[in-house]
């Protein structure tokens, strides 16, 4: 990415050039949606920056990314405008101004807790979905975002947890399938032979490993939501992985450890000087010559 053509992060929209968990987080949700826009007409609903749209275009019949800040979507025209199948629009995503059943799929990541608006917002969704189109959508637990953190993002009208987040989805979509994200660590093995079957296994053990049970027992950070009127596709993954090659998490995590031990290092050697220099013998005071030339 060519650092002069980006968009400034305000905090608030992802950019490719944010690094470790948040770029994670988004790239992966793009990266699953791709499977299923493959030849279908596609909408992605407050694309922002763009960069997912892009990617989307290079397996869709045609994509239109929409948002409803001006200056995005002029940036998003300039970075990515050039690719086939692929325009950008300034329009508001609770007033979607495309007709009936125009797309075969609508992905919207991180829209809905920046809306009050949420009911109209899944509404327009299923009026622009083909009857046997699919949404996926992501949205933070509010449990696991905001509660047990401790934390309020400035930027969020309405967060959802779980129950409410599929009783907004479901009067819409009959079927939904709702999946769990978070970053995480984990030791991976893999069948290196070509032609392994796609099978997997995921195990999660306490931290002394004493106890080891089936399944990624973590509490989600974000809901992602696979939703249609008439069924899903059969030939979903229970499970989806994602990184990248250069490992920048583990790059940005080994650079930490190296500075926290160099630090710690270097404290030790200033407390065992600070000990030597305590252990020194008071030197004698000083004698005031001045008094005695006064009582000469």
């Amino acid at each position: 990415m060519n650092d002069e053509t980006a968009l400034p992060f305000t905090g608030e929209r992802f950019t490719p050039e944010c690094v470790r968990e948040i770029w994670y987080e988004h790239w992966h949700r793009y990266a699953f949606a791709r499977r299923l826009a493959t030849g279908r007409r596609v909408l992605d609903a407050a694309c922002g920056e763009g960069y997912g749209s892009a990617m989307l275009a290079s397996v869709a019949a045609d994509v239109v990314g929409i948002d409803v800040d001006a200056a995005s979507i002029t940036h998003a025209r300039a970075r990515y405008g050039g690719a086939p199948r692929l325009r950008y629009e300034q329009a508001d995503a609770t007033a979607l101004p495309f007709e009936d059943g125009a797309f075969d799929l609508v992905v919207s990541f991180e829209t809905l807790e920046h809306l009050a608006a949420q009911e109209t917002l899944l509404a327009g969704f299923a009026r622009v979905l083909a009857d046997d189109g699919l949404l996926l959508v992501s949205s933070p637990d509010k449990h696991t975002y905001s509660d047990v953190a401790g934390f309020r993002n400035e930027f969020h009208v309405r967060e959802l947890y779980r129950d409410e987040l599929l009783a907004l989805l479901r009067p819409h979509f009959p079927h939904v399938r709702l999946y769990g994200q978070k970053l995480l660590f984990q030791s991976t093995l893999w069948e290196l032979d070509a032609g392994a079957p796609a099978t997997c296994e995921a195990l999660t053990a306490d931290a002394g490993a004493g106890q080891v049970v089936p399944g990624l027992g973590y509490a989600p950070l974000y809901f992602v939501a696979l939703c249609g009127r008439r069924g899903l596709p059969a030939e979903l993954p229970a499970l989806s992985l994602f990184g990248d090659a250069g490992e920048s998490v583990y790059a940005h995590y080994n650079h930490e450890i190296r500075k926290n031990i160099g630090a710690g290092g270097r404290i030790a050697e200033l407390e065992a000087e600070l000990e030597r220099l305590r252990a020194r013998p008071e030197p004698a005071p000083a004698r005031d010559w001045r008094w005695w030339r006064r009582k000469r």
